[in-house]
């Protein structure tokens, strides 16, 4: 399962305000002659990108520093690689080993980088500039295909499953937010399959696995036929859904990190195939900020308050035999998980460097024994101030990626 700015079998990494562009990209050529076909298709010549080398050794410790020139972008990894986009809607591969520049592909040089979405079982990485959507072949570290939205449109989020990617679109000047559409591409080429107008949060978010796709409009959840986009459910009145979590095979409905309330709707896990509300835990009744669902079911949700904003806590709920298993105060969001753990940062308000720590999902920083809580070593350098962001490669990496913000670097760190 893959959703809008979460990766199967890793944690995107929004990284807005990092300076990706003149590092990443140096020593890359102009984009060159391609032509968009009469469905708006077009393909990259692979001498505009480096050779691609995603395997190179096993994944180790590294500092990778990223350019001083600011520009919006977004990182993830999969098993084999870090992937970064920027800020023109391009793409860079990093060495695994060394957190070197494997390969690169030239954006379209202009517009704002979308969200990146990367899909190890169909090898391909996803974003959007302005109305152009993109894709990289990973393995071959070349442009897979683009194609462009409808005239006026921009992508506002992406997701991926079944070989198919959907990208949400919407005015480009900023009009009606709900001016919504759907559209579905196939993975390998970029191919339309269908597109709908619908009604939608763009910040809601998305969420698509077995044959299905699932929106929110801030208050009920739609879920439409993969193949088709046809509406095959709804949610019953009364039950609100501005904020759609999921991962595995669980939906979960939270209230919106946007709001400028100080309450919010209660939790609420859905059933996939009627969207009818299951029993869910009582939450803390604190304001949702970003939460991440494991595939077998507890849910850690960072809530914060909305009186005084960074004095949260990662909270973790059992989705199958609904109840809230512990608490984590801390003030970053940056957080994944990994080989059945959660794993975050100690508070920056505490220890003069924050260091990572991991702690096993159900029992949480009281684990003992093989679930006791486990530190890093101090960093290399100082996380505090920095906004950390975490990214999880998945697999038998045995590491995780730390994206530093203020001081654009990623620190590839073994798992605690």
């Amino acid at each position: 399962m893959r959703q809008m700015r979460w990766v199967r079998g890793a944690v995107p990494v929004s990284c807005a305000g990092a300076a990706l562009v003149g590092l990443l990209l140096g020593g890359c050529a102009p984009a060159g002659d391609a032509r968009p076909d009469k469905g708006g298709r077009t393909t990259a010549s692979p001498v505009h990108s480096a050779s691609a080398s995603p395997v190179d050794g096993p994944w180790r410790a590294w500092v990778s520093s990223l350019s001083a020139e600011k520009g919006p972008g977004a990182c993830g990894a999969t098993p084999h690689q870090v992937v970064c986009t920027t800020a023109s809607g391009g793409f860079v591969g990093r060495s695994r080993a060394d957190g070197t520049v494997n390969w690169a592909v030239p954006g379209s040089g202009g517009g704002k980088s979308g969200p990146l979405v990367l899909d190890s079982a169909d090898e391909r990485a996803f974003t959007s500039s302005e109305r152009v959507l993109r894709a990289a072949n990973l393995r071959r570290g070349v442009q897979a295909w683009s194609r462009q939205l409808p005239a006026g449109r921009v992508a506002v989020g992406l997701v991926a499953a079944d070989r198919t990617v959907y990208a949400l679109d919407a005015p480009s000047d900023g009009g009606d937010d709900t001016d919504l559409a759907l559209g579905a591409y196939r993975a390998s080429d970029g191919s339309p399959v269908w597109r709908e107008e619908l009604h939608a949060d763009p910040d809601g978010g998305l969420a698509a696995f077995g044959s299905r796709i699932y929106t929110t409009d801030g208050t009920k959840v739609t879920a439409r036929d993969a193949r088709t986009g046809t509406p095959t459910a709804t949610t019953p009145p009364g039950t609100e859904c501005p904020r759609l979590l999921s991962g595995g095979r669980y939906l979960v409905c939270t209230g919106s990190p946007a709001s400028a309330s100080d309450t919010f709707p209660p939790l609420r896990r859905l059933a996939p195939a009627t969207l009818r509300p299951l029993a869910t835990a009582e939450d803390s009744g604190m304001k949702p900020e970003s939460g991440l669902v494991s595939p077998k079911g507890v849910l850690v949700l960072y809530e914060d308050s909305a009186e005084d904003p960074g004095a949260g806590a990662w909270n973790a709920y059992d989705l199958e035999r609904p109840r809230r298993l512990w608490s984590y105060p801390t003030s970053s969001q940056g957080a994944g998980l990994a080989h059945g753990r959660f794993v975050t940062f100690t508070d920056a308000y505490g220890p003069p460097k924050s260091r990572l720590i991991s702690m096993d999902l159900r029992a949480g920083p009281e684990g003992t024994g093989a679930a006791a809580p486990r530190l890093s070593p101090p960093p290399r350098q100082a996380w505090d101030g920095e906004r950390p962001a975490l990214i999880v490669p998945g697999g038998d990496a045995g590491h995780v990626v730390v994206a530093a913000r203020i001081h654009p670097a990623l620190h590839s760190v073994p798992l605690p």
